[in-house]
């Protein structure tokens, strides 16, 4: 019997009471979970024996009951909350990090960057600006890509051997640097499983929202009903590839807030 495979779980930043989040618009506000519903899941997961993987230890695995844990963006509630819950757990996780963004409000410091790094957790890139790679051309693709990458190893010293697209949204010669530049992995937010059949090129991941609650998140951990995300996504992508990447923001940002 096929190996059912390991999902891979995309956060971003978790909100604490108090903190003001780093973006207030709702398209940003719907990917952010508050810190106890997160420290809810990964007790469930740790509970119920779940173990949680980096992407390095997800690559090649078929470890039954795990799932990969992965944060887009480095904000600095990587560093104050999800860092904590997780070694308490004794869980792994990949820190795709926007190497841009070190230093500014909300988002880790350098010096920050560097203790998550040192506590044994994973640090991938998540680019240099967070642009949409479908939208550059090579010189800034390059430095999206490459430049990111040299900028965090500097920073923490060592290898950065993962890369994930912001938005979600690339194209073929995006894919064909980020192979060119080393990397071992690239992943996108194509919600499926991945086996050791999936091309590390090609990773899946599924989003963790606001407003996915603990029957949904069980769901999700387990592989059950990603065709649906997958549907969604595939509407989504077409819209995107119909109108472009800045009008179809345009349209979704009026669209979310609408009461």
């Amino acid at each position: 019997m096929a190996s059912p495979g390991i999902v891979f779980l995309m956060y971003h930043e978790l909100e604490l009471p108090g903190r003001p989040l780093v973006q207030s618009e709702p398209g940003y506000v719907r990917y952010i979970v508050r810190e106890a519903i997160f420290r809810s899941q990964i007790d469930w997961l740790r509970k119920n024996g779940w173990r949680g993987l980096n992407v390095s230890e997800a690559l090649g695995s078929t470890a039954q009951k795990s799932v990969a844990i992965t944060f887009d963006d480095g904000c600095e509630t990587d560093l104050l909350a999800a860092a904590p819950i997780l070694n308490e757990a004794g869980f792994r996780a990949t820190f795709y990090v926007t190497a841009g963004f070190l230093d500014q409000r909300g988002y880790l410091s350098t010096a920050q960057l560097l203790e998550l790094s040192s506590s044994g957790l994973e640090i991938g890139c998540h680019s240099m600006t967070h642009a949409y790679l479908n939208d550059l051309d090579p010189q800034q693709l390059h430095s999206e890509i490459v430049a990111a990458r040299s900028k965090l190893e500097d920073a923490i010293s060592c290898k950065v051997e993962h890369f994930s697209c912001a938005g979600g949204r690339y194209n073929e010669p995006a894919l064909a640097l980020v192979k060119q530049a080393g990397y071992r992995s690239f992943a996108t937010s194509r919600a499926y499983p991945n086996r050791l059949s999936t091309d590390p090129f090609q990773l899946g991941r599924v989003a963790v929202m606001r407003d996915t609650n603990q029957p949904a998140f069980e769901k999700i951990c387990v592989g059950e009903g990603l065709w649906k995300i997958r549907l969604s996504e595939s509407l989504r992508t077409s819209m995107r590839k119909t109108i472009g990447n800045a009008l179809y923001d345009r349209v979704r940002t009026v669209l979310l807030r609408r009461p």
